[in-house]
């Protein structure tokens, strides 16, 4: 859906003096409303023992990392790069989440080195994998046929990710042996769901194999993760996450468990789509306004670097305003119209068949809700390269977050010293 009228007020005045002085396309995130998020979340979780681990796969730009540290935020990690990340920005040990799967025994040394972090086990096999086993563990749990997926996660059963439900209490029991004496659980088992009581099942769900694990093992959970999976309205007509909602009846079941087991384990989540996503833009210039079979608008960047969900998903669905070189929103004329980027591929379109008003060449085209996984999922195909990042700042300055890539960035893998195994060695 549109960005909030808080930010479209205090951007969109500017944008004709920030595309003067950046140039064109980049992606502006909002500091003022994801700060403001954060706190919300820490607000709204008062009562309930929580802590916010963001996803850096949503955004892994120093500078949005470095607002989450502000926040007191922790980090979930899936890769070494995300892990190198974090370290360069100040976090260590247990507020760092590695979630990462088919992991090599390389990875989770890692992991574990540098101050460690707090490492989520995806598969029973990989127990045996990890050199220095630590105190506190985590596993990642798969539902199967009892949870419904999405389109985006996929269908519990197809999954590449956790442990089956016949292999939990195994899992468990070769950590205690292998010297673990603390415990979390996990689970993502969908992504942008807006329906806040799926998000209370999920909590039901690990719960129960808690008190299942410890009715077989008598150990204790100092954590349960939810991870993300929270949804965003990205359509005008998208309903809202309940959260108020989500989190009264989150209480009560932790209330319940806590009259049962006589402890409460702290609530974790994952919320990067949440937290940046309705956030950020895409602002890119419109460079041609073509008719062939079907009206189009060309825009000076690519969907496969700027902003490539609406190419991989065919329901991903981002809302686009077109403003004048004044920075004023266009009305009349409405058509049905794609908004195609230059890269010669048919599926480089931020949007299909979009009701628009008319366009020229020079007006401007922002595409709303790009604050996670709309960037980072951007890749070089046909050799475009990925825009910049700038980030409106509370106090209403313009910073440059992350540079452009240049075609040396682009061709420096050309660059190498030569290797050869000979034939027949």
């Amino acid at each position: 859906m549109p960005i909030s009228p808080d930010f479209e007020k205090r951007l969109f005045p500017r944008l004709p003096q920030i595309i003067d002085f950046f140039g064109t396309p980049f992606h502006i995130f909002d500091e003022k409303g994801i700060v403001e998020t954060g706190a919300y979340l820490q607000n709204i979780f008062q009562g309930i023992p929580f802590q916010e681990y963001y996803a850096v796969k949503a955004l892994p730009t120093p500078a949005i990392l470095r607002l989450m540290k502000q926040l007191s935020f922790g980090l979930d990690c899936s890769s070494p790069s995300e892990l190198m990340l974090a370290r360069r920005n100040g976090f260590a040990g247990e507020e760092i989440m590695f979630s990462s799967n088919n992991t090599t025994a390389e990875i989770f040394d890692m992991a574990l080195a540098d101050g460690g972090c707090l490492l989520n086990i995806d598969d029973i096999t990989m127990i045996t994998k990890v050199k220095n086993f630590p105190e506190l563990v985590c596993f990642r749990y798969n539902p199967g046929e009892r949870r419904r997926g999405t389109q985006f996660i996929g269908v519990p059963v197809e999954a590449k990710y956790g442990l089956r439900h016949d292999q939990v209490i195994h899992a468990y029991r070769k950590a205690i042996a292998r010297g673990a004496k603390r415990f979390g659980i996990h689970t993502m088992i969908i992504s942008n769901e807006r329906n806040y009581q799926y998000m209370v099942e999920t909590v039901k769900m690990l719960l129960d194999i808690m008190e299942m694990v410890t009715a077989e093992l008598h150990i204790k959970f100092d954590f349960f993760n939810i991870s993300g999976g929270i949804g965003i309205p990205y359509r005008p007509e998208d309903t809202r996450f309940d959260m108020t909602a989500f989190v009264r009846e989150t209480k009560s079941l932790l209330v319940g468990f806590q009259q049962r087991q006589g402890y409460t384990p702290k609530l974790f989540t994952e919320l990067g789509r949440y937290v940046t996503g309705p956030h950020g833009v895409l602002v890119a210039k419109v460079t041609n306004r073509m008719s062939k079979y079907r009206e189009f608008i060309g825009v000076d960047t690519a969907t496969m670097t700027a902003n490539p969900r609406p190419a991989i998903y065919e329901s991903a669905y981002h809302h686009i305003t077109i403003l004048d070189p004044r920075g004023k929103p266009r009305h009349g004329g409405e058509k049905l119209m794609d908004v195609v980027g230059p890269l010669c591929e048919n599926s480089d379109k931020f949007a299909k068949q979009r009701l628009l008003p008319e366009t020229v060449d020079g007006d401007i085209m922002v595409q709303h809700d790009i604050g996670a996984h709309s960037p980072a999922m951007g890749g070089n195909y046909n050799g475009w390269l990925r825009p910049q990042q700038l980030l409106l700042k509370a106090d209403g300055t313009v910073e440059l977050i992350k540079r452009a890539e240049t075609l040396d960035d682009l061709f420096a893998t050309n660059k190498f010293r030569k290797k050869v195994l000979q034939a027949g060695k």
